[in-house]
Parts: C-alpha cells; sequence; structure tokens
C-alpha cells in the first residue's frame, strides 16, 4: 500500500513477525496449490480436475479390469471387482499398482483375507502399545524366573524381556488358529465365529441386518488400514527413541527434530 502513499507499516514486532510467517507459510501452500492446479488442468483440461475426462487415470476406479462374469456369488458387484467392502470414497477400488488386473478373483480374495488379518492383528497390536501404559496384570508371567508382569516394560523392550517359551507359546496358539480352528465360509475374512468372534465363546453374535452388515465390514476394514499405519509408526518411534510414544529428546540425531 506504500506504493498508493498509504502508511501501512507494522510497527509491533510481535504482529510484524505473525504477519511475516503467515506469509510464508500461505505462500508454500499456494506453490504446492497452483502445481496441484495445473497438474489437473493439463490432464482434464479442467482447473479443477474433472476426472471424468481423463479415462486413463491411474486415481480412478478400475470400473473395466476384472471380468464380471468370472467373480464368485459370495458378493458380486456391480462392475467387476469395483463395489466390494473396502473401496473407500473418493477414489472407490483403489488399485495404483494393478493388483486385480490379472482378474483372477482367488487371487483377489486371498489377498483380501490377508489384508483384513493384518489389519486385525494390527489393531489388537496398537492396543497392546496403549494398556500397559495404564495397567498391567498382578502376578507372575514366569514364576521360574522370577518374572512379574509390572517387570516387563512397554512397546519391543519387551521382547527382550519375555521368555522365549512365552514367545513360542504366541506362536503355537498362532498356527492353531490359522492351521485349524479358523475354516474360510468363501468369503475373506469371514470363519463363522460372528461379529467380534464371539461365536467362539457360544454367543450368537451375527447381524442379520445387510446395511448394519456391512457398514461394520467397512469400518473394521477401515480401522484396520488405519491400525496398520499406526503400529508401524510406533515400532519406527519406538525402534528410534527407545519410547513408545516417540520421545524425540531421547534421539538427539533425528531428522526431524528442530535444527536449534
Amino acid at each position: 500500500l506504500g506504493s498508493l502513499g498509504i502508511s501501512a507499516g507494522v510497527d509491533d514486532p510481535k504482529k510484524r513477525d505473525k504477519k511475516l510467517r503467515a506469509e510464508i507459510s500461505n505462500g508454500r501452500l499456494a506453490m504446492v496449490a497452483i502445481i496441484g492446479m495445473f497438474f489437473q488442468d493439463g490432464l482434464t483440461g479442467s482447473a479443477w480436475g474433472d476426472w471424468a475426462l481423463y479415462d486413463a487415470s491411474p486415481l480412478r476406479s478400475l470400473k473395466s479390469d476384472p471380468g464380471f462374469n468370472t467373480l464368485p456369488e459370495w458378493d458380486r458387484p456391480k462392475n467387476g471387482f469395483e463395489g466390494l467392502v473396502g473401496d473407500q470414497p473418493p477414489l472407490g477400488l483403489w488399485d495404483p499398482l494393478g493388483f486385480s488386473k490379472d482378474r483372477s478373483v482367488e487371487t483377489f480374495k486371498r489377498r483380501r483375507e490377508v489384508e483384513l488379518k493384518h489389519g486385525r492383528v494390527s489393531m489388537f497390536a496398537t492396543i497392546g502399545y496403549i494398556v500397559p501404559e495404564y495397567f498391567k496384570w498382578p502376578g507372575y508371567l514366569s514364576t521360574s524366573l522370577d518374572l512379574k508382569f509390572a517387570d516387563v516394560p512397554n512397546g519391543l523392550k519387551a521382547l527382550s524381556v519375555v521368555p522365549l517359551a512365552g514367545i513360542a507359546q504366541f506362536f503355537a496358539f498362532i498356527g492353531f488358529l490359522e492351521l485349524s480352528y479358523n475354516k474360510s465360509y468363501g468369503e475373506p475374512g469371514n470363519y463363522g465365529k460372528g461379529l467380534f468372534g464371539l461365536g467362539s465363546l457360544g454367543i450368537s453374535a451375527g447381524v442379520d441386518d445387510p446395511k448394519k452388515r456391512d457398514k461394520k465390514l467397512r469400518a473394521e476394514i477401515s480401522n484396520g488400514r488405519l491400525a496398520m499405519v499406526a503400529i508401524i509408526g510406533m515400532f519406527f518411534q519406538d525402534g528410534l527413541t527407545g519410547s513408545a510414544w516417540g520421545d524425540w529428546a531421547l534421539y538427539d540425531a533425528s531428522p526431524l527434530r528442530s535444527l536449534k
């Protein structure tokens, strides 16, 4: 405004500092935004990115990839694999690496089942990081080693304390579930145990309402995906800092710390 003869200086040091920081932050955001606009405009012919004008976009749902007629009756969608539980708006079936292009129903089901299992394990794992911070079982984990539950540290450090026999029991129990107890019912992740696996306790926990069932299945896979990202972050922080919650004060060499 000084070009127009209007006095517009900011004399207050704190206000001036705040405005300068806001300017550079907004400028950085604008640089990213305009590149995104150029990219969308160049690909779609629309500054706002009308992907309907760009059929070859790898970000669009794969409506024409898998063969519709080869799909089983367990959940036949409208177009190939699109429309199944696990599709997330706005991308729908997001498969940028093209794993589903082989149109193999069995391969798709196997990958979805593996995804569900990893998600379920990760949800337990994230809870397993949080709960011991507030509660640990009383008594002994191993009487022969005089090891109490309270003596077991949280996070990755627990691996150096828990007896090998205890770790072996974990693997034996998981092997029993995988190889003997859980029997597939044709639908990925469905072992006939009902909601939360309560059928294993003799409790009827099936969800008969199609809409409620669909909502719960979509919530499970979404939460599982989030948990997989979360547990990797916890492992990363725990490994770098020695703390399950990532105390960066314990890791001076971290490139993520402020450059003091």
